[in-house]
C-alpha cells in the first residue's frame, strides 16, 4: 500500500506514525520566523497551523487516488481501498511543543489530541506502505500494478507504472475527455498540406494527382510530369499537372497528349495557285504541266519550253511558247495567187488578176491567252502602216468568230483593239482574221489586208 506524505514515503504503520510524530515536534517558529512545509503561522493564535493541502492545491491526486489531509501533510490513496477511518494503536508520545511565537520564551502545546489524524483502514498487515511489497530481505519492493493488472485503469487507458503506485495515461494520438481516451481528430487542425485520412490514434497525408508526399511525410511537393515524356512532341510542366504543345503544322488530339497533323489545303482553296498536297506538319504546292512552282511556293509560272529548250520542235520550225506548253510552227508556206514576202507575210499583187477580190497582204500572227480571262479584255491592236492622203480604214473580224467571243472597237481612224467579251475555257486554238479595209473615194480604191491571228488559250487560268 502507497501512502505519501508531501514527497515521503514509509513503510508499515509505525513508520507511519513515527514520520508524523517528527511532524508534530517540529520547533515551531518565534516572532520573525517561518514555518516549516506543511504549516503556516496564524498571527490571531500566534502559532503554526496545518495546511489542508487536498483544498488549497489543485488536483493534488491524480487518476483514481483520493486525498486525506495529514498534520503537515496529505495522503493519496485509491478510493476503492477507504473504507472508514480507524485510530491504530500507537506507544505513548510526549506532546510536542512550539516555541512562543511573541518571543516571551514560553512554548506552547501543539495541536490538540481531538486533531488527530485519521487514516483509511489497510487491508494488509504487511510492513510496507501501499504501493510495495515485502522482501526476503526485509525491504520493500515496488508492485508493478500494470503488470499484475491490479490497477484500475478503463480500457481506452493505458497503465504506467509508477515508485509506489501508477498512473492512467492516454497513448499518442489519444486525449483524455470525461475519463475516457478519444482520437485525436489530426485532419481538423492542418496536419496535412493537401490530403488527410484520419486513424485512430493517429493520420495519414497524402497527395493530390501530379503531387508526391515530402519526406516529413505531411507536405506534398509537385511531379515534373515532363521528365516521363508523356506527350509526343512538346511538354509544359505546370503546378500539379502539365501541358503537351504540338509542333507547327499540328494540333492536340482529344487524348491531350498526342498530336494530329492538320490538313492546311482543307483550310481554304486559295493557299495554292494550282493544287495543294497536304503533308505531315505542312502542305506543298503544285504546278499542272508545263509549269514550275514559283519563289513564293505557291503561285505557277510558265516554263518557256522554247528558251530551256525542252521542245520537240525541229530546226525547221519555230517554237512558239504559250502559258502552260508550246507548239512547233511549220515555215511560211503561201498558197496562190499569194507569194512570201517575209517570215509571216504573204502578198498578193496587184498586177495579178487573180488578186482582185483578195486581200492584199496576210500577215500572220500568234498569241496566247488563259483561260477564263475575265472580260471585257483589249487583248491585241491593230493599225495601218501606210497612210494615204483623203483615205478612212474599216477594221472588222472577218472569220473565226462564230462563237462571238470577241469585237472590234476602232480607237482611232487609223487603228483598233481587238476586244475578248467572253471568257473562254481551254484549251483550245481560235484562227481569227482581222481585217482593215482601206476606202480612198478620191481615186477611186478600195482594197484590204488581213492579219491572221492565232490564239492559244491555255487550259488554266494562269
Amino acid at each position: 500500500m502507497l501512502f505519501e506524505i508531501r514527497g515521503f514515503r514509509f513503510c508499515s504503520s509505525a513508520r507511519m506514525l513515527a514520520a508524523l510524530v517528527f511532524i508534530l515536534l517540529c520547533i515551531q517558529p518565534g516572532h520573525g520566523q517561518t514555518c516549516t512545509d506543511g504549516f503556516s503561522y496564524d498571527h490571531r493564535a500566534r502559532q503554526c497551523v496545518d495546511v489542508d493541502e487536498c483544498r488549497t492545491l489543485p488536483d493534488v491526486c491524480r487518476g483514481d487516488m483520493r486525498c486525506v489531509n495529514q498534520n503537515g501533510g496529505y495522503l493519496c490513496i485509491p478510493r476503492s481501498l477507504y473504507n472508514q477511518p480507524y485510530r491504530p494503536e500507537t506507544p505513548a508520545l510526549p506532546e510536542p511543543v512550539y516555541p512562543d511565537p511573541s518571543g516571551g520564551g514560553a512554548f506552547l502545546p501543539a495541536l490538540p489530541r481531538s486533531v488527530e489524524p485519521s487514516y483509511p483502514r489497510v487491508r494488509t498487515t504487511a510492513q510496507c506502505i501501499l504501493g510495495y511489497t515485502p522482501a526476503e530481505d526485509g525491504t520493500c519492493n515496488d508492485i508493478d500494478e500494470c503488470e499484475t493488472n491490479s490497477h484500475h485503469c478503463n480500457p481506452t487507458q493505458v497503465c504506467i507504472n509508477t515508485a509506489g503506485g501508477y498512473t492512467c495515461s492516454c497513448t499518442e494520438g489519444f486525449w483524455l475527455i470525461g475519463g475516457q481516451c478519444q482520437d485525436i481528430d489530426e485532419c481538423r487542425y492542418g496536419y496535412c498540406q493537401q490530403l488527410c485520412a484520419n486513424v485512430p490514434g493517429s493520420y495519414s497525408c497524402s497527395c493530390n494527382p501530379g503531387f508526391i508526399l515530402n519526406p516529413d511525410s505531411r507536405t506534398c511537393q509537385d511531379v515534373d510530369e515532363c521528365e516521363d515524356e508523356p506527350c509526343s512532341h512538346g511538354c509544359f510542366n505546370t503546378y500539379g499537372s502539365f501541358m503537351c504543345n504540338c509542333d507547327e503544322g499540328f494540333e492536340l488530339a482529344a487524348d491531350g497528349t498526342s498530336c494530329i497533323d492538320l490538313d492546311e489545303c482543307s483550310f481554304s482553296e486559295f493557299l495554292c495557285q494550282y493544287r495543294c498536297v497536304n503533308t505531315p506538319g505542312s502542305f506543298s504546292c503544285i504546278c499542272p504541266p508545263g509549269y514550275y512552282v514559283f519563289e513564293d511556293g505557291r503561285s505557277c509560272e510558265d516554263i518557256n519550253e522554247c528558251d530551256t529548250g525542252n521542245n520537240t520542235c525541229t530546226t525547221a520550225q519555230v517554237c512558239f511558247n504559250f502559258q502552260g506548253g508550246y507548239t512547233c510552227l511549220d515555215a511560211l508556206q503561201c498558197r496562190s495567187p499569194y507569194i512570201e514576202v517575209s517570215d509571216n507575210q504573204c502578198m498578193c499583187s496587184a498586177e495579178n488578176p487573180a488578186c482582185r477580190d483578195k486581200p492584199f497582204t496576210i500577215l500572220y500572227r500568234h498569241m496566247d491567252l488563259s483561260s477564263g480571262r475575265s472580260v471585257p479584255a483589249d487583248i491585241f491592236q491593230m493599225q495601218a502602216t501606210t497612210r494615204y492622203p483623203g483615205a478612212f480604214y474599216i477594221f472588222q473580224i472577218k472569220s473565226g468568230n462564230e462563237g462571238r467571243e470577241f469585237y472590234m472597237r476602232q480607237t482611232s481612224n487609223v487603228s483598233a483593239t481587238l476586244v475578248l467579251s467572253r471568257p473562254i475555257k481551254g484549251p483550245r486554238e481560235l484562227v481569227l482574221d482581222l481585217e482593215m479595209v482601206t476606202v480612198n473615194n478620191v481615186i477611186n480604191f478600195r482594197g484590204s489586208s488581213i492579219i491572221r491571228l492565232t490564239v492559244f488559250v491555255s487550259e488554266h487560268p494562269f
